[in-house]
C-alpha cells in the first residue's frame, strides 16, 4: 500500500462547487495510482468530476503535509482509503 496526497486546480472560487474538505487537497492509501484515482472518484468526487490534478505525491512523508491542518484532522494513513479529508 501506497500513501498519495493529491493536490487539485481549484480556488476559493470553488468551495461551493467541490467536495467538503477537498480545496486542501486528498490524501489516499492505495495499491496503486490508479487504484487512488478510482478511490476519489468513488468516495470523493462520487458527485462531481475529478478535478485536474495540479500535484501529485506517491509515498507521501505525512510529516511533510500541513501541520497545522492536516495532520490534526486525517485519519491513520494504514488501510486502504480516504485518510484526509476525513468522512469520505
Amino acid at each position: 500500500m501506497l500513501r498519495y496526497w493529491f493536490e487539485f486546480d481549484l480556488n476559493f472560487a470553488d468551495v461551493a462547487k467541490i467536495p467538503s474538505g477537498t480545496l486542501i487537497g486528498c490524501g489516499i492509501t492505495a495499491n496503486n495510482y490508479e487504484d487512488a484515482i478510482g478511490i476519489l472518484k468513488e468516495k470523493v468526487f462520487k458527485t462531481n468530476d475529478l478535478p485536474v490534478i495540479k500535484g501529485m505525491v506517491e509515498n507521501v512523508d505525512i510529516r511533510t503535509l500541513d501541520q497545522g491542518h492536516v495532520i490534526p484532522n486525517m485519519a491513520p494513513p494504514v488501510a486502504r482509503g480516504v485518510w484526509f479529508p476525513m468522512g469520505y
